[in-house]
């Protein structure tokens, strides 16, 4: 089986291009998730360069598994690589855990941020993750500090549901409703 075997779609924005992870992107992620102004707001540390191949290979399992998974950001203007974001299920070890809705996610290489991009970017595969799945509730978590990533979520229809503590860290659990605002 090959990256093109999963069907991966190819959406375009304004100003990005929602495509399929490629092999050749795996340094520019690295990257992103060795960026101390990214992991800011992260559970743990900068990513080892293994733990971030064990999640760009669980990426393609994703869509494998579940028929949707996360986007590559590319910038239509340069071809950069701006970082990912999509739909998942994680299965996280959070108390209360939730298992009955997908969870939206992004994450941009800090050089993109302040630019709406992230923003965007997740309205384009939110309303793609609806189609695919009939409008779900879905939910994110926030890291309360990280007000730009709060109002990414709530510009998409999230609101917030409740706090938790996950992996030792204070951790805000959005929500966003079946067919939430976009």
């Amino acid at each position: 089986m090959s990256i093109a075997d999963l069907a991966i779609p190819t959406l375009e924005t304004e100003r990005l291009i929602l495509r399929a992870h490629r092999e050749a992107d795996f340094a520019a992620m690295l990257a992103v998730w060795q960026d101390p102004d990214v992991r800011r707001h992260f559970h743990g540390g900068p990513m080892s360069r293994e733990e971030a191949w064990g999640r760009f290979l669980r990426g393609f399992g994703m869509w494998a598994v579940k028929g949707y998974g996360m986007f590559a950001l590319e910038e239509k203007a340069t071809g950069a690589y701006v970082g990912m974001i999509g739909t998942f299920e994680v299965r996280r070890e959070m108390t209360p855990r939730i298992e009955d809705m997908p969870e939206a996610g992004w994450t941009l290489a800090s050089r993109f941020h302040g630019r709406g991009l992230a923003t965007e970017a997740a309205k384009a595969a939110l309303a793609w993750t609806d189609a695919k799945l009939g409008n779900p509730a879905m939910f994110c978590i926030v890291a309360p500090a990280n007000f730009a990533s709060v109002r990414v979520a709530e510009k998409c229809g999230f609101k917030s549901w409740y706090e938790t503590i996950y992996e030792d860290e204070p951790t805000l659990v959005m929500k966003r409703p079946p067919g939430g605002a976009r």
